[in-house]
């Protein structure tokens, strides 16, 4: 471990040299590589987190360009996840930095995660969220929600015990209550701001230090940030009654 490289995280009380150890041994998969992976995958191996693998099934558009910082125009058409490798290379060669290109369906979700020591979420539906949240909770691997549309976004922490993602949502919420960038846009802010916290939770789990216990809410252009305390639903479907892959309540 390149000590220089990670001085002024080691100065930090927070993290320190034994810290820093332990981010570079530690690994963490990024469940999607969109405006919340790149910036997501980008932190952590900056950060000096031992492994990084980055899980996406998309090419690289046009319309990615205003906010989805790992790409130039010459990745447009290629996969994300292995243009993201490849930049994320150039950032940080001492740690292992790995792009998989697949759609993640509850078939394959437990062996693409199955090790990892943190999940951080960068996916863009309601339904692949609760795939990981159901997939974190039975390998026992703590993941971090964030989601990210218009000018505003949320964050939460999920632990295997709960309070999970179920918790919160018991059920997919109908599609027009969750409405996609492709349909009221997003401010190229917004992800930078919502990854930010999301690997800043993230190194926390690492570090083994408390997480926010609350559903972090931010508004980047009216500038509020609220927190919602969650508690467990003693009878949620996956975190209390081990009900897994359950879409339906």
């Amino acid at each position: 471990m390149n000590q220089d490289r990670y001085s002024r995280q080691v100065l930090l009380k927070e993290i320190g040299i034994d810290g820093q150890r332990k981010l570079s041994e530690a690994s963490a998969v990024v469940m999607g590589c969109g405006a919340l992976g790149t910036h997501s995958s980008s932190l952590l191996a900056r950060a000096g987190v031992g492994e990084v693998t980055i899980l996406d099934r998309d090419v690289v558009d046009i319309t990615n360009l205003q906010r989805q910082t790992l790409f130039g125009e010459d990745a447009v058409g290629q996969p994300k996840a292995e243009v993201a490798e490849r930049q994320l290379r150039q950032v940080n060669s001492e740690i292992a930095i790995r792009g998989v290109v697949v759609d993640v369906t509850p078939e394959n979700v437990e062996g693409l995660l199955s090790g990892a020591d943190v999940v951080v979420d960068a996916t863009d539906n309601m339904k692949a969220r609760f795939v990981i949240n159901d997939a974190c909770v039975k390998l026992g691997v703590p993941w971090v929600y964030g989601g990210a549309v218009g000018t505003s976004g949320m964050v939460l922490a999920v632990h295997p015990e709960g309070p999970c993602l179920r918790c919160v949502f018991p059920t997919l919420p109908p599609r027009e209550a969750t409405p996609t960038c492709d349909e009221v846009g997003i401010v190229n802010t917004l992800p930078s701001v919502v990854a930010s916290i999301e690997v800043t939770e993230a190194l926390k789990v690492l570090l083994g230090e408390r997480t926010t216990p609350e559903l972090m809410i931010v508004d980047v252009w009216s500038g509020d940030l609220d927190k919602i305390r969650v508690a467990k639903n003693k009878s949620c479907v996956t975190c209390a009654r081990h009900e897994f892959y359950r879409f339906d309540g």
